[in-house]
């Protein structure tokens, strides 16, 4: 039986669902967690809500699974929906880590965000910024970046430190980011940096039962 994180892999090594307009319902996510995933014509969910009820909405793999009306009754009345994300992938480079540590961050708001959603949340940084590596949607590696000074970005800053980033995760294991497509400079700097898109993604907290 697949597993959502089947899907971020095979798309990782360019095998993708077929573009058919259809809609897969997988089980929820660990920790209370749902979301939306759209590839070129293909959407995949993860819900706790049954699959034909999902269906009976009529969502597509064409843009509908990510339709307002679609998330919110996803998510109920009262639940979480995050924000829609451009889903990025590459792999890691390995070798010798680029980036110390970094301790004392806890609270920042990139890290306070990666761990409501996240698990195993490592933080690496400098004075360029920090970094987070996490076990994120579906247990796939994931990785987050917040520079230090919003306008140092067109200085370089983020693609040094994603570049740097690479490092702390195995040669040839795929890790992925989720960017929000509004933010284009940091858009621009994963992409620069050897990202590929390979669809978009949204995560909710559906209101208890």
């Amino acid at each position: 039986m697949r597993v959502l994180l089947d899907y971020f892999l095979d798309a990782a090594d360019g095998r993708f669902p077929p573009v058919d307009g259809g809609v897969t319902v997988m089980p929820p996510l660990a920790g209370g967690l749902a979301c939306s995933i759209a590839f070129t014509g293909h959407a995949v969910i993860a819900t706790g809500r049954a699959e034909d009820e999902v269906l009976a909405r009529k969502p597509d793999g064409f843009g509908g699974s990510m339709s307002p009306d679609f998330l919110r009754w996803l998510a109920g009345p009262a639940g979480w929906i995050g924000v829609i994300d451009a889903t990025l992938v590459r792999r890691g480079t390995g070798g010798t880590p680029q980036l110390p540590a970094l301790d004392g961050a806890d609270e920042h708001p990139r890290v306070r965000y990666a761990k409501e959603v996240r698990t195993d949340v490592r933080i690496f940084g400098d004075e360029r910024g920090l970094i987070t590596v996490a076990a994120g949607l579906a247990g796939r590696t994931e990785l987050s970046i917040e520079v230090a000074d919003p306008q140092a970005g067109s200085r370089g800053h983020g693609r040094s430190l994603i570049t740097d980033a690479l490092t702390l995760v195995p040669a040839g294991e795929p890790v992925f980011a989720a960017v929000s497509p509004g933010n284009a400079r940091s858009l621009r700097a994963f992409l620069a940096t050897g990202f590929l898109p390979i669809g978009s993604e949204v995560l909710l907290r559906p209101e208890p039962a």
